[in-house]
């Protein structure tokens, strides 16, 4: 057997078997504690509330097994089982010039991918989601989606992916560092225009016309010398009843979005202290740190698969026969995750610093009594567990956990 594909099988069942390990603890825990609710919560959530959350949480638990099945065999049956490798050999049939059939070869699986999730993104949304009474989307809808992340793929990607695969093919050795700085310079320019070009396509975006909480909101922004391009309401109920707030954007191109069923959910005292929160990201530059990070990792990853890109048992030990540029990048796209694994307690407890660090903020330009009664309305509205297994949590939460959160925050009340 070659060495390449004992490594990545032994990693891909080391991978399976942790992330089996860890749904399994999740879910025992969260049922040990089904029945009580967590006493730091009690006089908010009644147990009708907490059992739901309890029982949402262990139903994603077990579709995300299912999922991970299904996305494990996909993984082995486009490399080991010679998907790739039949797609390749079939573009390559068409006399296409190396970089038009790399455009062809990595959409045509992007294409297969995205019809093979349909079934799955159907019953998360129409069964899973629906069951707990979440689901707004439609059929029509789902379909419009569908399309529409279709046709930017090509659009958008298109042009990126045809210059990616033209320096991979023609530049220097050092191809890998001209695409990591177009990467990086197309990532903040998606930043920049997400909010005003593409979350349009999806969403409406009204601006705020509760002229009482947009002054309380301006106020708190010049507190906290903050300058957007508008407080805007999205209608994020017509695909889900869950609730949230944000702001997107970059340099003079930032715009703080509410969902419309947040908004009808909290109190002016409460919107103010969630948004506070958010601004307490702006106010630490969490996204510049965060930028920063991604940076690194994608520096190092593509500096990676420019030695690998030379390395013939890279192919051959993954089910490809023919070396190529295209070949190199979309293998290394898939199997990478499998070795990533281990990284998500570093990166979910950096974005968990982050989170403290925004309560924190918070806590000083608004209350932290209000931001607790605001949190805790939005983990019973989304059915949150207020009793995540901690080893679980470190791998997949990003914010602190619930219990967690909320003693940090009265911590600061005294």
């Amino acid at each position: 057997m070659n060495t390449v594909t004992l490594i990545f099988i032994t990693a891909l069942a080391l991978s399976v078997a942790l992330q089996w390990w860890l749904g399994q603890r999740q879910a025992r825990y969260v049922s040990q504690h089904r029945d009580r609710v967590p006493e730091a919560f009690q006089e908010h959530i009644g147990l009708s509330h907490h059992q739901k959350a309890a029982d949402y949480t262990l139903a994603k638990l077990r579709f995300g097994k299912t999922e991970l099945v299904i996305g494990i065999g996909l993984l082995l049956l486009w490399t080991l089982g010679g998907g790739l490798n039949m797609l390749d050999h079939f573009w390559r049939g068409m006399e296409l010039s190396p970089v038009l059939t790399g455009l062809a070869v990595i959409f045509s699986f992007m294409l297969i991918s995205s019809l093979l999730d349909i079934p799955l993104s159907l019953y998360r949304t129409f069964r899973l989601e629906e069951r707990f009474g979440f689901n707004r989307m439609t059929g029509k809808l789902f379909v419009t989606d569908f399309m529409k992340n279709m046709l930017l793929a090509v659009l958008i990607g298109g042009p990126l992916l045809w210059l990616v695969l033209w320096l991979m093919q023609d530049a220097s050795s050092l191809w890998w560092l001209y695409v990591w700085a177009i990467w990086m310079g197309f990532s903040l320019l998606m930043m920049w225009a997400y909010p005003t070009f593409i979350a349009p396509l999806f969403n409406r975006f009204s601006p705020l016309d509760d002229q009482a909480l947009r002054e309380r909101i301006e106020k708190l922004l010049a507190r906290c010398g903050f300058r957007s391009n508008g407080i805007f309401v999205m209608d994020g109920s017509r695909r889900s009843s869950h609730g949230n707030a944000y702001f997107t954007g970059l340099g003079d191109n930032k715009r703080i979005v509410f969902f419309d069923t947040l908004l009808k959910s909290l109190t002016p005292d409460e919107v103010e202290a969630v948004l506070a929160h958010e601004l307490g990201h702006f106010r630490r530059r969490h996204i510049p740190k965060r930028i920063a990070v991604m940076a690194m990792l994608s520096l190092a990853g593509l500096a990676l698969l420019g030695w690998l890109l030379d390395y013939a048992p890279f192919y051959y030990g993954l089910g490809v026969e023919q070396p190529s540029t295209y070949i190199a990048l979309l293998l290394f796209m898939l199997v990478m995750p499998v070795f990533t694994v281990y990284l998500q307690p570093l990166m979910a407890a950096f974005s968990r610093k982050h989170e403290f660090e925004a309560d924190d903020f918070a806590a000083r330009q608004s209350d932290a009594g209000t931001l607790i009664q605001a949190l805790v309305k939005l983990y019973q509205e989304n059915a949150s567990t207020l009793t995540p297994d901690p080893v679980y949590s470190a791998f997949h939460d990003s914010h602190p956990p619930a219990p967690v959160r909320i003693a940090h925050l009265s911590s600061k009340m005294s």
